[in-house]
């Protein structure tokens, strides 16, 4: 599979990346196991997860498989922090504390020091952006993460956290951005990947091929193993 630099930085991905939403939750550790087969055989090496996905239970697959299916440094995972469910509801919480609590969190349950792309999962309008971007210095100073992104801004948030963390004053720079993008939906052409090309930041696009809808599966009524008959995608 053919592997791209991911923005000015050294990191080379693959072109297409694994995601791991489902994992633990309506993908069970087996059929996580042949995804992740398939994947690796195929050429790939970036496995994107998050620490909201099934409550920490995605990455805790994933851990499991880190040194068993692929040495961990042939494998470049990328996690987010900054989301949770308390009581059902979505609650984002980018203050430093939590951020840091959500990072240690996913090293415990990936069963690694470090984590290669850690992520800011969405804008919180709570918090101050640079209280946000400190965060990103402490991982990456801490080596706790190598390297540091941001996910689901919008174009002018994402212009400010970019143009803030300048490696030139000593801060951590932030290589990628991570935002939808299909044929479903191509919001991100109006700014978000012409200031990425301009600023050097490498796009990530969630969700390529519409949630599934693109596969073409959904022709003839909805498949039980599909993300629109799973409880948890559905409402």
């Amino acid at each position: 599979m053919e592997l791209r630099q991911l923005g000015r930085s050294g990191v080379r991905v693959s072109r297409l990346g694994l995601g791991t939403m489902t994992w633990g939750r309506d993908t069970d550790e087996h059929e996580a196991a042949e995804q992740l087969r398939f994947y690796l055989d195929a050429g790939g090496n970036f496995i994107d997860t998050a620490a909201v996905y099934g409550n920490g239970d995605a990455e805790r697959v994933l851990g499991g498989f880190l040194g068993v299916m692929a040495p961990r440094d042939q494998i470049i995972i990328a996690t987010k922090a900054g989301i949770s469910f308390k009581s059902g509801e979505r609650v984002v919480d980018n203050s430093r504390t939590s951020l840091i609590a959500d990072l240690d969190r996913s090293l415990s349950h990936l069963r690694t020091d470090y984590v290669d792309l850690w992520q800011i999962h969405t804008w919180d309008e709570n918090t101050p952006l640079e209280e946000v971007l400190s965060a990103l210095d402490y991982a990456v100073s801490t080596g706790r993460a190598r390297h540091v992104g941001i996910s689901n801004f919008a174009g002018w948030q994402l212009a400010r956290a970019v143009t803030l963390q300048n490696p030139i004053f000593g801060k951590a720079p932030i290589i990628s951005t991570q935002n939808e993008y299909s044929l479903l939906n191509r919001k991100v052409e109006r700014e978000i990947l012409p200031a990425s090309r301009e600023l050097g930041v490498g796009v990530l696009a969630w969700s390529p091929l519409g949630r599934g809808v693109l596969t073409g599966k959904y022709r003839s009524g909805l498949p039980s193993d599909s993300r629109g008959a799973s409880p948890h995608f559905s409402s």
